[in-house]
């Protein structure tokens, strides 16, 4: 998360505000560690039901905000989860029975143990640059579930204050670490060489080019075929077939495809030169982001030629402010090797990779200052973008997850308006709507309606 939310603002708002990101990530890691002592001897000092009642008042204003209508679509199912997880924790906090407590503890127990697997075995099979780092991350968090499911030392009172110093503290680490590398970042640097897998070998050649956000004529295009698209009648297996690969009727597995495009004559789409036939005894070797599973790859000239030799792409996300510059001479470094890499180097790292080059920066250049900094910090959006960059990272970036990366940008770039008093607003001028007399041509209207 505060690798993502310092890639949009850019380098100049690290370079000038360096020092207070480090102050602040070293206030939130001590922070951290004091709640986290704090709630071991069960005498808790951390305002436990303050917390709680406004996690529930957060959640009940995501709740109005996903049935007030005033944004549908893929933001409002975003809304929606927020409203209901900040409302059930909320409750949870506040209701003074044991057994909420216990509920709590199972709960982030669940979530800690979930991710330590995943991220374990995904680093085990991949084998990408930093692996054995992300085995021990692992080991940490399955450590934690553990911890969380006993009840000593407090009877698993004091889970939720574990859980938010815990949280506050690799944050704060997070930010600290990060700050500290960051200020020397030469002006016009690329904040994606300094973090992430894989960005190094690809921005480290266009690093130096400024360029700007700006708003153009044509839109940056993100094209997405997901595999569910892309293939004839297929199988429906939900999340395999959104996010991994689906097979058709005829039993040919299609993983769908992602590519960049801004018209009229740039456009990044990226595919191995021979297509890839692994038998099952080599599945395991060919998912490791290793050297000896590079191969020959090219590069598909237009959108129109790609899409008129397969089919239409089945999604789009388009951007209207991006560093147009920038994007192009990442383009002409990447676009000098064509390796393909199943797991580093594929279709959707590229699309990622591109993308995150276009829009670093946007938030910086639009000003707000620490007040943008904190909103894009609490933003489900951010969240969600965090967690699948994380997700992607450990394992492989894939057509689905490339959209919902971008379409998650797009959230944080376009927010809706989510905060409370927005809401009170549009809530209060629909309900004068409402209550408006109506005129007197729908008055003979209304008298012939049937009863129900």
């Amino acid at each position: 998360m505060i690798r993502l939310a310092l890639l949009l603002f850019g380098t100049d708002f690290i370079r000038e505000r360096s020092l207070w990101l480090a102050a602040l990530g070293g206030f939130w890691l001590l922070a951290g560690i004091a709640i986290f002592v704090d709630a071991l001897d069960g005498v808790l000092y951390f305002p436990l039901q303050f917390f709680g009642l406004l996690l529930l008042f957060e959640g009940i204003i995501a709740l109005i905000g996903t049935f007030s209508g005033i944004d549908p679509g893929r933001r409002n199912g975003l809304r929606l989860a927020k409203g209901l997880l900040f409302t059930t924790i909320g409750l949870l906090v506040i209701t003074p029975m044991r057994q909420a407590h216990f509920v709590l503890a199972m709960l982030f127990g669940l979530l800690f143990a979930v991710s330590g697997v995943l991220r374990v075995s995904a680093a085990w099979v991949v084998r990408f640059s930093g692996w054995r780092a992300s085995i021990a991350l692992g080991v940490v968090e399955l450590l934690i579930a553990i911890f969380l499911f006993e009840p000593w030392p407090t009877y698993y009172k004091g889970t939720l204050p574990y859980c938010i110093g815990i949280g506050l503290a690799f944050t704060g680490w997070s930010l600290l670490r990060l700050a500290l590398r960051l200020r020397r970042l030469p002006p016009h640097a690329s904040v994606s060489l300094f973090t992430g897998r894989g960005g190094a070998q690809d921005t480290q050649l266009v690093i130096w080019h400024p360029g700007a956000i700006d708003a153009h004529e044509q839109d940056l295009i993100v094209h997405v075929w997901t595999p569910v698209g892309s293939a004839k009648e297929a199988e429906r297996r939900p999340i395999v077939d959104r996010y991994i690969a689906a097979i058709d009727g005829n039993g040919v597995i299609s993983t769908g495809h992602a590519a960049l495009e801004v018209p009229p004559d740039l456009y990044i789409s990226h595919y191995p030169a021979v297509e890839l036939d692994r038998s099952p005894d080599q599945f395991n070797q060919a998912l490791r982001a290793t050297a000896e599973n590079n191969v020959p790859g090219r590069f598909q000239p237009n959108y129109r030629e790609e899409a008129d030799g397969w089919c239409e792409s089945t999604e789009q996300v388009r951007f209207s402010e991006y560093n147009l510059e920038r994007l192009r001479a990442f383009w002409a470094a990447y676009g000098a090797d064509t390796t393909y890499n199943l797991t580093n180097r594929n279709c959707s790292s590229t699309v990622v990779h591109a993308l995150e080059t276009a829009l670093e920066g946007a938030l910086g250049q639009r000003g707000g200052g620490w007040f943008a900094f904190a909103r894009v910090l609490l933003s489900p959006e951010t969240w969600v973008a965090a967690e699948l960059y994380r997700r992607a990272a450990s394992m492989a970036w894939t057509p689905g997850l490339a959209l919902d990366y971008a379409r998650s940008l797009h959230g944080i770039l376009h927010p809706p308006p989510v905060a409370w008093y927005s809401l009170a607003r549009i809530a209060l001028r629909r309900y004068r709507r409402r209550r408006a007399p109506t005129s007197d041509c729908s008055a003979p209207a209304q008298q012939h309606q049937p009863s129900s």
